[in-house]
This record gives C-alpha cells, structure tokens and sequence, in this order.
C-alpha cells in the first residue's frame, strides 16, 4: 500500500510540472545557455518548491498554509516582479562566444531563483490540498508514512520530468551558434516578462 503511495506522488510531480509556464521557460534557456545541469539545476529548485508545498498539504500544517494563502496577493506581486526583472536581464543577456561552465555560485543561483519563483504560488497548496485528499491521505490522521511517501513521489516525479526536459534539449544544444542564443534569450525574455506582467495585471484585477 505504501509503494502505492509513492508512485501516485511520482505522477502527481510529474503532471504538476510538466506544463510548461516561466520555470520550464527558464530552464529550456539556462539548458541551451549553460548546459544540461544548469537546466536540470533549475528545475531542481522547483521541484524542491513543490515538495514543500506537499509537505504542507500532507502533514496538515493548516497555521503555514493559512498564513501563505493570506499573503498570497503580496507573495504574487513580489513573483510577477521578479519575474519581469529575471525576463529582462535574459532579454539583454549576450550569449558568450565560448560555452561557460556552470560553477557553484552559478548553479546555486539558479537552484534559488526556480525555488522562490515556484514559493510565490502559494495557491499550489490548494491544489496538493484537493489531491491529497481525493487520495484519502486528508482523512488519514497520524499516517504519516503514507504523507511521507506521497510528498516523496511528488519530488521524484517533478524531478523526473526536469531531468528530461534538461536532457531533451541538451541534445539540440550543440546546434545553437551565438546568433541563434542571442534570438532565444529574446525570446525567453519576452515569454518570462509577460508572466510576470499577467501575475501583477492579475493581482490588480
């Protein structure tokens, strides 16, 4: 019953990142730019997100999610802000004539921004709330295998879907010269600002 459990959060992970939305934006970029473990890096952040999210939902930690949901008018204001400001600077950024190579402070800040991003929704939690629930793991007091394995799953299958799209397109990186670069950053840049201006319009409206 418990292995149960974790495949249904492997496919809950899975189906929850792989739309593609300002991470997976971001990370296709970072891929073609820095290579496959900046790309799969990147995702790592939003897959640790959405096991946070999980843990919340699994383990009934009514006081942080309340608390989030209330500050979610600022938590989507300062997501959509950072979104603009990531959007513009890849809009700007000049690819390198020489592929880098992804050091620490690199992939740690790639890691951190993914991370924050995916915090700033905190209506995920409703959604991991509703599955969780519909699985019986909301009625299940006190079975906290069972949460822990499902919120396992959820990691393992929002990192599967990372570690595939990173190695994806990984492949067709070679085949991108630094004019074609240059047209992808405009291009992510144009696609991961206008997230952030529908997040700050939605706030509004």
């Amino acid at each position: 019953m418990g292995y149960g459990f974790l495949i249904k959060g492997v496919i809950i992970g899975f189906s929850i990142a792989a739309p593609v939305g300002p991470i997976g934006v971001l990370c296709i970029r970072r891929t073609l730019a820095d290579g496959k473990t900046a790309g799969l890096i990147s995702g790592l952040g939003a897959a640790t997100a959405d096991a946070v999210y999980g843990c919340i939902a699994g383990f009934s930690l009514t006081v942080i999610s309340d608390l989030l949901i209330g500050l979610q008018m600022w938590l989507r204001v300062g997501g959509g802000l950072f979104l603009c400001f990531l959007g513009i600077r890849t809009l700007l950024a000049r690819p390198a004539s020489q592929a880098a190579v992804a050091g620490g402070n690199g992939l740690l800040s790639a890691y951190v921004s993914t991370f924050i991003l995916t915090m700033t929704n905190p209506m995920t939690i409703l959604s991991f709330a509703a599955i969780f629930s519909g699985l019986g793991i909301a009625s299940a007091k006190g079975d906290f295998l069972s949460a822990g394995l499902l919120v396992a799953g959820v990691f393992s299958g929002s990192t599967l879907w990372w570690f595939l799209l990173s190695g994806g397109v990984g492949l067709f990186r070679l085949r991108f010269d630094p004019e074609r670069l240059l047209w992808v950053n405009r291009l992510a840049g144009i696609i991961i600002v206008s997230f952030g201006v529908l997040a700050l319009v939605g706030v509004i409206g």
